[in-house]
């Protein structure tokens, strides 16, 4: 410590401290766990979202309703190391269903929705699960067993299929718990690599499977003779087999 840190004067009322170890670099981005990295609104661009539909019964009968969730990308800092999983951030019901019989549907996935972005889904939709009413059970879905699932309401029929989603997903265990940052995260790079090798996704990635290198896409574009055609005379390329020019399209193959 030099003779001017000990000199200096705290002129502040001391509010925190933290100890900084040997080799800590002290301009360090804090860990941030991307389960709980708090979204304030809904970014522009596509999300992957699933839609599912339900049949409830209950003494009132026979309802359907739709619901959609979507997943975002949230990306963090664990143990000083960047990592991203992909996370439910948004619910919904689509339009056709803002009846007032099913204003309340709405009014619970917005309050999800919420909940999602604050980082306490896990806990709101176990919430859900506890809710009653006096109108009797609620018949949806089955046990592992094959018996059929009773709920106390709608409201906590729906909040199982939703978790039930969610684990056939991967973002929740069996039994609607958290599950580690690590396996989502390891998940999220599975599911991105899986992505990236498809054909509709990856140009660089043809139909059988086989990557396209660097050196295919040259041999592609190599210049193999001149258009016979007197009025064009471009330069002819090979595609799809087939010499083709690049200025009229004619190919010799037909």
């Amino acid at each position: 410590m030099s003779e001017t840190s000990k000199n200096a004067k705290i002129d502040k009322r001391i509010v925190g401290w933290s100890v900084v170890r040997d080799g800590q670099a002290a301009n360090q981005e804090p860990d941030s766990n991307p389960l709980t990295v708090r979204i304030d609104r809904r970014e522009e661009g596509s999300w992957e979202s699933i839609t599912t539909k339900i049949n409830l019964t209950s003494a009132g009968g026979r309802k359907t309703i739709y619901f959609v969730i979507g997943f975002g990308v949230v990306c963090g800092r664990m143990g000083g190391k960047p990592v991203c999983i992909e996370r439910p951030l948004e619910f919904f019901i689509p339009a056709g269903q803002t009846s007032a019989e099913h204003q309340w549907v709405s009014a619970t996935m917005r309050t999800l929705s919420l909940a999602a972005r604050g980082g306490f889904l896990i806990k709101a939709l176990a919430d859900l699960r506890k809710v009653s009413w006096d109108r009797g059970p609620v018949w949806y879905g089955k046990t592992k067993s094959g018996k059929g699932m009773v709920h106390d309401s709608e409201v906590a029929a729906i909040a199982w299929a939703i978790q039930q989603e969610l684990h056939k997903r991967g973002f929740l265990g069996e039994r609607g718990q958290e599950r580690p940052v690590e396996a989502l995260a390891e998940q999220f790079e599975r599911t991105r690599a899986f992505r990236d090798r498809l054909p509709v996704d990856n140009p660089h990635v043809d139909y059988s499977g086989r990557d396209r290198s660097a050196e295919d896409d040259e041999a592609a574009l190599a210049i193999v003779g001149v258009c016979p055609d007197p009025d064009c005379r471009g330069e002819m390329i090979m595609k799809d087999g087939c010499p083709t020019c690049l200025d009229c399209g004619y190919s010799k193959c037909g």
